[in-house]
């Protein structure tokens, strides 16, 4: 099993780095932002006034820009 991406485990540098890099647009960026404060799926959707599937795809895309910067 691979092993689960969790932003709020990165250190403030390397958040920075991916702030930097990863060309995140105003949805990924609030995805990104809030997830570094470790929120849950669930209240990242209330407070971007979204349903859940849609934070959902918002998360795919921010993996994959993050993994392609590791």
């Amino acid at each position: 099993m691979a092993k689960q991406l969790k932003i709020c485990k990165f250190t403030e540098p390397e958040l920075d780095v991916f702030r930097k890099l990863c060309n995140f647009n105003d949805a990924e960026r609030q995805y990104f932002e809030l997830r570094a404060r470790d929120k849950t799926n669930t209240a990242i959707s209330l407070e971007m006034s979204v349903s859940e599937s849609t934070v959902y795809a918002i998360a795919k895309e921010v993996r994959r820009k993050i993994i392609k910067i590791l």
